[in-house]
Formats: C-alpha cells, structure tokens, sequence
C-alpha cells in the first residue's frame, strides 16, 4: 500500500534571515512525524500493521530460504544490513514473513535550486509491504491516531488511488504444496525451497479469495535477474530446468494421489 504524507503550512517560501526561528519548517515537522514509524532501525512503532505472530508452518519454511546478501550469489546484490527491522527475525523472515515500512520519495524546498527560505511545504511518499494476517484497511487510520498521539494532527495522509493487492499465503503445509514439492524432486533430484508467499506484489487474490483455489507459484529465475530494470533476463539452464519442472508437474498431474480440491 503507497500513500503520502504531507505538511503544508503557508503560501510561498519565507527569507530565513527573516523569519527562522519563527516560523515552523514543514520538512522538519515531517521528518519528526516520520520518526515516530519506526525505530531507528527500521522496526515498525505502529503494532497495528503487523502480524501477531509468525506461523510456525512459515518459520519452518524460511529456515531453509536463507536470503543470501553480496558476495554469496554472485550478480549486483546488496549487503543485508544485519540490525534493520523487525528484531529478533531472520532475513528471510524479515522480508518474506513480516511487513515493512518504506520512506519512498522526500521533498521539502527545492532540492535541485535551494534557496535561503523556509519552505511552505514537505511530502514524503511511503509504502506498507505487508503479509497475511494484517488488515490493510485498517492501516491508515492506525496511522492517523498514531500521529495525532504524537502530537502531528497537521501531518495529512493521502491513500494513492491504486490501492493494493491483498496479501495470500498458502500454507507450507497444505496437501498441494507437499505435492508440487514431491514432483520437483521426482523430476530434478532436488528438494525445492518452499516459500510460503512472496515479497513482491501479485494479485494473486483474483485466484486464491475470488475463486477459491490453492495456488502454487513455481517461479524460474534467480535473484541477481536485474528484476524490472532494462536488462531483466533468464539464464539459458534455468530456462531448461524450468522446462523439466513444469512437465513434470503437468505429467504428474495425471497420475494417481492428486489431492483433491480443498
């Protein structure tokens, strides 16, 4: 969910040599409102926009999808910053398992041409990534009454008009995920690794609330693909691999022990 917060407090800049020390500064007030979201580290202050717990089924999934940081996985990958988030989870807890908040975009002034005024304004465009078991309509009001607690009833929160897509998790330990497991290992002699939802956004709810159906994504990729950039691509065994997996799946699907539709 993206929305933006933004302070705005007058009409036009003001000379600081003037007017500074008396007049309120917007990109101030914002980053202070900000502040109030998270820890220094990046740990969510607003309880309501996170889970009450981590299922042990997904616990148990992530222990073996470890997220590998630069100079593991080879490609452009970042170093994982070790402290930041939700304590006391794993990195791929954190990401594939908890919700995180995000400071997208932040503007007060002119950063391109500053001048020596205090500006009328500041927006910051923010971003809620959030998992099963969080309602997302319930997070800008939470966030409303977080900050006027803090004392920032002048921060205003407009909600983007794209909305979202709602969170869906398949339990790891549901019948169709034991059996896409067993036939990927049939086919490849390889156990996968089981996530029990993705980080990213896909309106997967048309399939799993709209219809009703268990779904298993099986993507074909791998993490250093340079995902949405120019120069997104597949590697050519992968593409094999991803050949032999899904004929498998196909071939395995007319054979006996299906499990039945639940």
């Amino acid at each position: 969910m993206n929305f933006d917060l933004s302070v705005e407090l007058r009409e036009g800049g003001h000379h600081s040599g003037n007017w500074g020390g008396l007049l309120a500064n917007p990109g101030i007030i914002l980053a202070h409102a900000l502040a109030t979201i998270t820890t220094p580290k990046g740990a969510i202050r607003v309880r309501e926009w996170v889970p009450s717990h981590l299922p042990n089924s997904v616990r148990m999934a992530l222990a073996d999808c470890p997220v590998e940081s630069r100079g593991e996985g080879g490609g452009d990958m970042p170093a994982i910053d070790p402290d930041w988030g939700e304590p006391g989870l794993s990195p791929s807890e954190k990401v594939f398992g908890w919700c995180s908040f995000e400071v997208l975009a932040f503007a007060t002034g002119n950063p391109d041409n500053p001048v020596n005024a205090i500006p009328p304004h500041a927006k910051a465009t923010c971003q809620i990534r959030f998992v099963v078991g969080v309602d997302p309509e319930n997070f800008l009001p939470a966030l409303r009454r977080h900050l006027d607690a803090h004392g920032f009833p002048m921060v205003r929160i407009e909600r983007w008009a794209k909305a979202y897509f709602p969170a869906t998790r398949l339990d790891p330990d549901h019948p169709w995920v034991r059996w896409a497991a067993a036939s990927i290992k049939e086919t490849t002699g390889k156990p996968p690794a089981i996530l029990p939802n993705l980080g990213g956004s896909l309106p997967n709810d048309i399939f799993a609330k709209d219809l009703g159906l268990p779904t298993v994504w099986v993507p074909h990729s791998y993490a250093s693909c340079s995902q949405h950039a120019p120069n997104e691509h597949m590697l050519a065994p992968l593409a094999r691999e991803a050949l032999t997996v899904m004929a498998g799946i196909y071939w395995d699907l007319g054979e006996a022990g299906v499990p039945t539709r639940i």
